[in-house]
Order: structure tokens, then sequence, then C-alpha cells
């Protein structure tokens, strides 16, 4: 049984935009792999921002930086 977990800030995506890649990660390791979609696991989690870090800077200051 395949597992994808997928890490984005919490931003804002929509229900829709999750959806999408719910389907294109199964899609991904059905058509590269053969896995079976059925039992293809996907979990998105969001991270705040503030516990999200790129070059030793949390993304919210480097958010406000831009």
């Amino acid at each position: 049984m395949p597992y994808i977990n997928i890490k984005i800030t919490k931003e804002g995506a929509t229900k829709e935009q999750k959806q999408q890649l719910i389907q294109g990660a199964t899609n991904l390791l059905v058509e590269v792999l053969g896995k079976n979609p059925a039992t293809t696991v996907v979990v998105i989690e969001e991270v705040d921002t503030d516990n999200w870090g790129i070059g030793g800077k949390q993304v919210s200051e480097l958010r406000k930086q831009s």
C-alpha cells in the first residue's frame, strides 16, 4: 500500500486544490510504478508558516519581507 505525505504551508489551499494534489499524486504512482489507486493513500499536512523554516528564517517572516 503506497503512502504519500504532502506537506504544504497553511496559506489557504482550497478543497479543490487539495483534491487535485491527491488525484495527481495517485495518478503519478499509477503511471510510474503501476500501483493500484484503490490502495494508494495520500495525506496532506498543512504546516503553519511559523513552523516552517527556509534558510534559517521562518516562512512567516520571509513572507513579510516580500
